[in-house]
């Protein structure tokens, strides 16, 4: 069953029988004798071939998630056999957003590094959303996002900051595109604001408001650096800081090979205390 739902997997990325068959190295006819086999098994069709491919039916749609998940705990289970007689042999893949791929998580993976210099570490930068997916189908073993769900790691402050010379009154803004969480954050709590930049990296929003295109709402530790030469004047006002918690996602503990397990402690080793700001309370995202 196994063998059948990888191949299953592999039609539906290829969505040809042909172009399946080409990466799992077996002839076209067994490949589809495969699928035959699947199918009979389910007792439903799977895929609704046409002349350019195939299709995925609803039964299809509806296998697609669990036999993802069944390739990740086998994955899973082949990781945790081999760590467990060596947690050097081990590998951890961790995902974020920019501001914690950027800034809060460096100097945890550095740490980590020094530590077990031997495990391979892959880090993929998304949105909290696409971050939550991925660990839930296996491709990632820890996230940190900003969402309701997961274990608290640290507080982030978003404050607006701008080029001296920007006149803030009725300046525009330079912002992420949506979807991302500090733009369903100015969205919010900013609705009526002018933008005319959407930037898909903190680097270049920064950058852009810096160069006085408009003012940004950023996380201050990103601009600690900027605020400091005075690149970039943060802007007070009665709605800022905006807080919103990080949290760090996993599908369970019991679930976390020996090297992932190593990396989770650090993080939280490594979270800070929600401490109040001096003066206007912070404003926290619900």
């Amino acid at each position: 069953m196994v063998e059948l739902l990888k191949y299953f997997l592999l039609v539906c990325e290829e969505r040809t029988i042909t172009g399946a068959s080409k990466r799992a190295f077996v002839t076209q006819p067994a490949l589809s004798g495969a699928i035959s086999r699947l199918e009979e098994d389910l007792g439903t069709p799977l895929f609704l071939r046409t002349r350019g491919g195939v299709t995925l039916t609803a039964a299809g749609e509806a296998l697609v998630p669990r036999a993802k998940a069944v390739m990740a705990a086998i994955e899973d289970a082949r990781r945790a056999v081999i760590e467990v007689r060596d947690i050097r042999a081990g590998r951890v893949r961790v995902g974020g957003g920019a501001t914690a791929c950027a800034y809060y998580l460096p100097p945890v993976l550095a740490k980590y590094r020094a530590e077990y210099p031997s495990v391979k570490l892959l880090v993929r930068e998304g949105t909290s959303e696409s971050t939550i997916e991925a660990v839930e189908a296996g491709e990632l073993d820890l996230g940190i996002v900003s969402a309701p769900r997961g274990e608290y790691w640290r507080d982030d402050a978003l404050i607006l900051v701008a080029a001296p010379e920007v006149q803030v009154k009725g300046a525009p803004f330079v912002t992420f595109p949506p979807g991302a969480t500090v733009r369903e954050a100015l969205d919010r709590h900013f609705g009526e604001v002018e933008i005319v930049m959407e930037l898909s990296g903190i680097a270049s929003v920064i950058e852009h408001a810096a160069q006085g295109i408009g003012i940004a709402l950023v996380s201050r530790v990103s601009v600690e650096d900027a605020l400091a030469d005075g690149t970039l004047l943060e802007i007070k006002d009665p709605r800022t800081p905006l807080v919103r918690p990080l949290k760090i996602v996993h599908r369970g503990l019991d679930r976390l090979s020996p090297a992932a397990a190593a990396l989770h402690k650090l993080l939280l080793a490594s979270r800070t205390v929600k401490r109040k700001k001096h003066g206007r309370p912070a404003k926290t995202l619900a």
